[in-house]
């Protein structure tokens, strides 16, 4: 049996290197550090050598109420019996798949039940067509339907929305402004709007490998690879790091895209309970002892997989002791900031930057430009090694079409002012309004008593409805009071999970916000939403003084 026990000399490198100083830190002034969106900037080592409790925002996860349990699953039961007597009754109108005998149905049968006789009572208030950037505000087409849910017509008529569904963190979606600007003139210059055709053929452009040096700069590590599609710059890439032989230990809540690239890789996978450290320890404790199963032998590699800010739950990740772990079983790690990246940290640089970590602990950095850069595509970063090896095997850099040389652009102008680059404060500025934005709306919705989850400083929002019934009466009357948010159910979420999640901008006003409250308030007063049982502070809460001071 294999030895776990560290000596002196290596638990203290995991210690000190878990918890590196920042390569530029702010100054102190007045005695106080800086505004920091509510954490600290680095974690101190105690003088016996343990690892201090990272200090980091509250989180919330409340258990639901045992009544409303019990009604949420009724509901859904009773909303399948329904479905169940209509397909009885009434044939559905949908083309039925023909001359398929001997292939695998597109759709198993749950699946088609579902769809036809369960989402379709709810399907209006998703998938939404929309006519403008989505923006701090959003003009949405109205369209009805005339036969409850199989078909859509546009009447014609647009309402400009309040924008809570969008993740435009830092409100860089925009028509107007430098970065429009700049991308229009790439296009008129000289580049076009697209190479059409591989990183490996004609694809590889300057404006592209400008995007690299910049990406990797940003995220302070050695190398960085970029691809046109978000989804598939896990979904490809992930098979070119793995495969069998290999094992993942993966968070129970991660995305899609790392689940289908983790099963297109032929790798082992093991799931930890979400954000839960000791369970994550247990599961690499047992992957080193007992190794791979059947033949006993060493695994070709173990890797961590996570993600900074979990979209679903709005928690981030405890990336302090995930680090330390993985030094201490001898893991890798793989982060997917997609939705952290620009929204979190004094400079808007990541998780890293928010618990104020060396981007060189973490082996594989992950990110998309979609949310916090108002654009499209993906990055890999990491060593010069690493990203080298991707370039060359990926599936995404051999087949799939280059990044187009205007949204390289978009990305190049949006992360230069979020670095100051452009000579103003105007990334402070937005990473600082994100920040009080995001405390400002919880804090307010946590007064009023309903359930949210995750950190304080997550721009992510789940708000708790459970029945399946109220997510649609939420979205169609926040609609109808012009806010346009995003419903979310099973089987994105577990059944007894039903939320309305909201995401933040910085481009959003307190005005907005303010009236965005109010209307949930009321929404909550209505549809009986406040099932928290925590007590509520009684206090205004001001938006001019939230607290963004940083610690002691």
């Amino acid at each position: 049996m294999k030895s776990l026990d560290l000596t002196s000399e290596a638990r203290m490198s995991v210690e000190m290197n878990g918890f590196p100083a920042k390569s530029d830190p702010l100054p102190v002034k007045n005695g106080k550090k800086p505004s920091t969106n509510g954490h600290t900037l680095n974690a101190e080592i105690h003088q016996n050598g343990t690892l201090p409790t990272p200090k980091r925002a509250k989180e919330s996860f409340e258990q639901v109420p045992i009544y409303t349990a019990i009604m949420t699953y009724l509901g859904f039961y009773i909303l399948m019996f329904l479905g169940y007597v209509n397909q009885m009754f009434f044939s559905p109108k949908v083309a039925r798949e023909t001359n398929r005998e001997g292939y695998t149905p597109l759709y198993d049968q749950f699946e088609r039940f579902y769809l036809r006789y369960v989402y379709r009572r709810v399907k209006d208030c998703w998938n939404k067509p929309i006519s403008s950037v989505p923006g701090a505000e959003v003009v949405v087409k109205e369209r009805v339907t005339h036969d409850y849910g199989w078909t859509f017509e546009f009447t014609g008529r647009e309402t400009k929305c309040l924008n809570l569904g969008s993740y435009n963190y830092l409100g860089f979606a925009e028509s107007t402004g430098k970065c429009a600007d700049d991308c229009i003139k790439v296009v008129e210059d000289k580049h076009g709007l697209g190479p059409c055709s591989s990183r490996h053929e004609y694809g590889t452009t300057e404006i592209v490998q400008n995007l690299e040096a910049l990406t990797a700069e940003f995220l302070g590590v050695e190398a960085a690879v970029v691809f046109g599609m978000g989804f598939a710059t896990n979904a490809l890439n992930i098979p070119t790091l793995l495969s069998k032989g290999c094992l993942v230990v993966s968070d129970e809540k991660n995305h899609a895209s790392l689940i289908l690239g983790l099963r297109l890789s032929g790798a082992t996978c093991k799931v930890f309970k979400h954000n839960n450290m000791k369970h994550l320890e247990k599961l690499l404790r047992e992957a080193v002892l007992n190794g791979q199963p059947d033949t006993g032998l060493d695994w070709r590699k173990i890797v961590i997989f996570v993600e900074g800010i979990y979209s679903m739950e709005g928690s981030i990740v405890h990336l302090p002791e995930i680090i330390a772990l993985k030094k201490k079983y001898k893991a890798y790690l793989y982060l997917d900031e997609a939705h952290s990246i620009g929204a979190l940290g004094p400079r808007g640089r990541g998780v890293t930057d928010y618990y104020g970590l060396n981007p060189k602990d973490v082996d594989i950095l992950m990110g998309t430009f979609t949310k916090s850069f108002g654009s499209a595509g993906g990055y890999i970063a990491g060593s010069k090694e690493i990203v080298d090896f991707i370039r060359v095997n990926s599936h995404a850099a051999c087949y799939a079409s280059a990044m187009s040389p205007p949204v390289a652009q978009q990305i190049i102008t949006s992360m230069s002012i979020i670095m100051g680059r452009d000579g103003t404060s105007e990334g402070l500025r937005r990473i600082t309004q994100l920040a009080r934005n995001t405390r400002y709306f919880r804090r307010r919705l946590h007064q009023m008593g309903v359930i949210i989850y995750g950190s304080d400083d997550s721009p992510v929002i789940p708000l708790l409805v459970y029945l399946f019934s109220k997510i649609g009466a939420v979205v169609r009357t926040l609609a109808d009071r012009k806010i346009a948010t995003v419903g979310v159910g099973f089987p994105a979420t577990p059944l007894m999970e039903g939320r309305i999640r909201f995401c933040l901008s910085a481009a959003h006003t307190k005005e907005q916000l303010d009236y965005a409250l109010d209307t949930i308030n009321e929404i909550a007063d209505e549809l009986g939403l406040k099932y928290s049982k925590k007590p509520r502070d009684p206090n205004p809460i001001l938006y001019e003084t939230d607290d963004l001071s940083g610690v002691e």
